[in-house]
């Protein structure tokens, strides 16, 4: 009965702000394909973690949420190619809506990475985690009687989730609190329903395995088009890194518009997307859709920051999965609980120290200082999270670029500015070698990281993804810039 009160209640709020009357509400709040995967006690309005963990899923699958076969016809519009009969979680990212009322952080896990999959498999690819659950559940259902294609599907599939949410909570350390998955064809139409995203790419693609053909600069995707954007992988230069950054800017470029062209406030433009999710969206029976539209309505699309995990080699050899990405579990663990506010990560070189622990963290002295960082180390996303580090200290963030490979670590200034660089050098927690440099520009200092340099969690993880121009997140090559659309202009 007090379920039934609160949801009273929450339905006179959000219909008081709304005016889309009962019917529409009862076209929202029912009427989706649900999951039942999520393990006893999870969820619940505040969890103790400090956040409520959403698990968001990409599938590359050729069936639409009931289990049905997409057609010939839709198969081509989607660019999708023949079904191999293996069904990949191509995009994995972990939506954390903190307790506080703070921003949302989404943690993006590559497919790749190569991790423990719970339950007797093994080591393997994290995106075929789904797939092995799905297909050892085939045999144990046809013998309990069911002989339904669809209903062989579903059921499976359902066994797939519940792995992918297993495998995902002994990585990072966090409870799974709700579920959503999406497949090929659902993301085509929500996109569409939304309006599409701005993007910006710094050079042309033509890639005909995901039907990617841009042309370099700003451009506005939807549909099919937005679905070979986020994609692509062959081709860009750090593969299906570069393919998660793309699935980050596109997802925050998506909210942006959703939140600031008030869809959730527009009877039409909710139904539309309402429809769209509801064709192709599978989520936990335990979601109340109402209560999180009410709690994304405050949102702007400046509270959504995506990171990636800390990664390792990019190309590790593996005895049955080819090339993955190295993950240390440990360091996933501590990374993941850093992004709630409570956290204290401990201190070391390449970390900022907390508010009020000492040294220059904050220093408005530091604020005249324009600091420019260059990634030699080969690490990705390095120089975005050294730049973040320094502008924790109070100094201005200039550009952050790949440069050549280097053995050890510098930190370059102009004639006369020896003072300064000795701040960053500080800053950076480390004895780097400070040395006079005639290319740089009076006032910025120069941080050319080395193999030598180590970030706080040993591995590498991208840094916050600030959509403005003032703050390149991610390693860009020289000249990188925002599109004239806003979006910023990546691989």
């Amino acid at each position: 009965m007090a379920g039934k009160v609160a949801l009273a209640i929450l339905s006179v709020a959000v219909l008081s702000a709304t005016g889309i009357g009962y019917d529409k509400y009862n076209q929202i709040a029912s009427g989706y394909q649900t999951a039942d995967v999520l393990d006893p006690g999870s969820g619940g309005p505040k969890p103790a973690d400090g956040a409520t963990d959403i698990l968001l899923v990409g599938l590359d699958s050729r069936v639409d949420a009931q289990g049905h076969p997409l057609s010939k016809e839709l198969l081509n519009r989607l660019n999708a190619g023949k079904a191999d009969g293996v069904i990949n979680t191509d995009t994995l990212i972990l939506l954390r809506v903190l307790n506080d009322g703070g921003k949302v952080v989404g943690v993006s896990i590559p497919r790749d990475s190569y991790v423990d999959i719970p339950g007797g498999y093994g080591k393997h690819k994290i995106n075929s985690a789904y797939a092995r659950a799905k297909n050892a559940a085939y045999a144990p259902l046809r013998k309990k009687g069911v002989t339904d294609a669809a209903q062989l599907e579903v059921q499976t599939s359902q066994e797939g989730a519940a792995e992918l949410i297993k495998t995902i909570q002994q990585l990072t350390g966090a409870t799974i609190d709700h579920y959503a998955e999406v497949n090929l064809l659902g993301f085509a139409d929500i996109t569409d329903a939304v309006g599409g995203a701005d993007v910006c790419l710094l050079k042309p693609v033509n890639d005909d395995f995901s039907g990617a053909h841009f042309p370099a600069g700003p451009m506005t995707l939807a549909g099919p088009e937005a679905l070979a954007f986020v994609r692509q992988r062959h081709g860009l230069p750090n593969g299906d890194l570069d393919r998660v950054v793309r699935q980050q800017v596109f997802l925050k470029g998506m909210a942006q518009k959703v939140l600031s062209a008030g869809t959730l406030t527009d009877s039409g433009k909710l139904g539309r997307l309402v429809d769209a999710i509801k064709k192709s969206l599978v989520i936990d029976p335990k979601w109340n859709i109402i209560d999180f539209a009410k709690q994304m309505q405050g949102m702007s699309g400046g509270n959504l920051d995506f990171r990636t995990i800390p990664t390792g080699n990019p190309a590790l050899k593996t005895p049955d999965d080819g090339d993955a990405v190295e993950i240390n579990p440990s360091q996933v663990k501590t990374f993941v609980q850093q992004t709630l506010p409570s956290a204290s990560p401990p201190q070391t070189p390449g970390s900022s120290p907390p508010s009020g622990a000492g040294g220059s963290a904050g220093n408005p002295s530091n604020g005249s200082i324009t600091v420019d960082v260059r990634n030699g180390n080969g690490g990705n996303g390095l120089a975005a999270q050294v730049a973040k580090t320094l502008t924790d200290h109070g100094f201005k963030q200039g550009t952050t670029v790949t440069g050549a490979s280097r053995t050890k670590t510098v930190v370059l200034y102009p004639k006369g500015d020896k003072d300064n660089a000795d701040k960053v050098v500080a800053a950076l927690g480390s004895d780097y070698t400070a040395q006079q440099d005639a290319s740089v520009k009076n006032g910025h200092i120069v941080v050319y990281l080395g193999k030598d340099f180590k970030s706080s969690q040993g591995l590498t993880g991208d840094g916050m993804l600030q959509l403005s121009p003032n703050l390149p997140a991610l390693d860009q090559p020289p000249g990188s810039t925002t599109g004239s659309n806003g979006a910023p202009c990546i691989n």
